[in-house]
């Protein structure tokens, strides 16, 4: 049963990919990836912090501060402030598709002192079940960046790749404490 699955699972990822996560590269100097992440914790716990495209501080452990021009709809540009050791000190971004029937947020770069241009992103939630039949969540980050001039699209790739896996590590992290809190009703 298990073997089978891991097999459903894996088309269901599949499909996910295929379904959310189209990047189209507009230029030969571009690179995509799509991350996957498997957390211990239900869906409405892991979007509650998703979706807060004013608050990405909650989870994302290289912005120390997030100030938003607008009201939390399409279009609307946050200020992301980089904590120190990247090579960026601020980074502007919009909000490109914020989806919460179907957990999905999409952003895309639009200025900032650093080397991503043209980047956007897209980050989708699915519920599945993981052992002992709790329901936890997949989450599928994709995104799409110019290759700066002097750099590889491997090069750049996993640079973006290695900040992105942080991230998730770090919402797979604090969701599975808050489920845990949920769970027990309290502190653990």
């Amino acid at each position: 049963k298990e073997g089978k699955m891991e097999d459903n699972n894996g088309n269901q990822e599949r499909e996910y990919i295929r379904r959310h996560h189209k990047h189209e590269l507009e230029r030969e100097n571009q690179c995509s990836t799509t991350l996957v992440k498997h957390i211990n914790a239900p869906v409405h716990i892991v979007w509650s912090l998703v979706r807060r495209f004013d608050e990405p501080q909650k989870y994302k452990p290289f912005i120390s501060r997030c100030v938003v021009k607008g009201n939390m709809e399409i279009g609307t540009v946050r200020e992301v402030d980089v904590r120190s050791g990247l090579p960026a000190t601020r980074s502007t971004e919009r909000l490109e598709l914020l989806d919460d029937n179907e957990h999905i947020l999409s952003i895309r770069i639009v200025g900032g002192d650093h080397r991503l241009k043209n980047y956007s992103s897209i980050i989708s939630l699915h519920p599945e079940t993981i052992e002992g039949g709790r329901i936890g969540t997949l989450v599928i980050e994709s995104f799409v960046v110019d290759v700066p001039e002097g750099n590889t699209k491997d090069e750049t790739c996993y640079f973006v790749e290695a900040l992105i896996k942080c991230n998730l590590k770090s919402l797979a992290d604090i969701s599975e404490r808050l489920a845990v809190q949920d769970r027990t009703g309290g502190f653990p």
